[in-house]
């Protein structure tokens, strides 16, 4: 199987990599207009759109689309900070509570394949201090929520409840489910485990 995702995340790739799967990128001509709906349906659709997008130009191949968004617990949903200032209030606004990092996959291979995966994460009760030195390391960049877990981000968490995999940019525990229903396996069964 050689996998065609649909993404330019360096996330995504990194992890399809340590995962050995065989894969391809080729970016997304998917416009990310304001969709309505829950933060799954928006993630799904999205990510749908994404694969979508490429499987137009290579039909003969299976195509991952992937979309993720970190929502606060009132709703609120934080995309990638644009700006130093914005990533310091996100962080100030995550610090001592839990958020839900939703992700959306779509796999169209035999069959079109859309779903969703939740992790929750609580950061730590963090100083300005401690966000202000996190920022000026410029890790925020890129990064929905302004925090990247798998790098000194690491030290901003208190606690994570499900894939953490799915924090950085890509549900493995999801993606090989998924690769299941279409006779399809990881070449590392079951990638990192998950964590509570």
């Amino acid at each position: 199987m050689r996998l065609i995702l649909a993404s330019t995340s360096p996330q995504r790739r990194a992890i399809l990599t340590s995962l050995g799967v065989d894969f391809e990128v080729v970016s997304p001509s998917f416009d990310e207009v304001p969709i309505s709906g829950t933060p799954e349906q928006v993630v799904m659709e999205r990510a749908l759109g994404k694969a979508l997008s490429v499987a137009a130009i290579t039909p003969a191949r299976p195509v991952l689309g992937v979309d993720t968004e970190v929502v606060i617990d009132d709703g609120d949903v934080l995309g990638q900070p644009a700006t130093a200032a914005e990533a310091h209030a996100m962080l100030s606004t995550l610090s001592g509570r839990e958020h839900r990092v939703i992700s959306g996959i779509a796999l169209l291979g035999g069959q079109q394949q859309v779903a969703s995966a939740v992790t929750i994460v609580r950061l730590r009760h963090l100083s300005d201090d401690e966000i202000a030195a996190y920022v000026a390391e410029g890790e925020w960049q890129g990064r929905a929520g302004g925090y990247a877990i798998q790098e000194l981000g690491a030290d901003l968490v208190a606690t994570v409840e499900g894939d953490i995999n799915n924090v950085v940019g890509l549900p493995v525990v999801l993606l090989a489910d998924l690769l299941a229903t279409e006779g399809l396996s990881l070449p590392v069964a079951g990638g990192n485990p998950e964590t509570t």
